[in-house]
């Protein structure tokens, strides 16, 4: 199944629920969801002291672009902060994480598959 046709909506209209695995302080707004293939577009919202730290280091085997569009957050296994206006792709297998956001953040994110050259599916 395709993700839906949506023209636009508010976002405010699409409720936020705890991600999984559960954090506390980290919650998901769904706003498009290919139910085949994983395919997702979502908001993640850190609350002010989000500690991502009891799920570690994340990798997945699908596509990920994030944009910050509303304030900060720590990378601990980097020692950085990214900011409102930070943006990262990330290829399947690359490590990220985990992160604190001592005054709360949020993002806009897509993950998707990718074919390969030879025709299969790239994750």
């Amino acid at each position: 199944m395709a993700k839906p046709e949506i023209e636009f909506t508010p976002t405010s209209s699409v409720p936020f629920r705890p991600c999984d695995p559960p954090i506390d302080g980290l919650s998901e707004a769904v706003l498009a969801r290919n139910g085949t293939d994983g395919t997702i577009t979502r908001i993640l919202r850190f609350e002010p002291g989000t500690d991502t730290s009891p799920i570690g280091t994340l990798t997945h085997d699908f596509w990920e672009e994030v944009y910050i569009f509303e304030g900060s957050f720590v990378d601990l296994r980097l020692g950085r902060t990214f900011r409102t206006g930070d943006w990262a792709t990330r290829p399947p297998g690359m490590e990220h994480g985990p992160w604190f956001s001592p005054d709360g953040a949020k993002m806009f994110e897509v993950r998707y598959t990718q074919p390969a050259a030879d025709g299969g599916d790239r994750r």
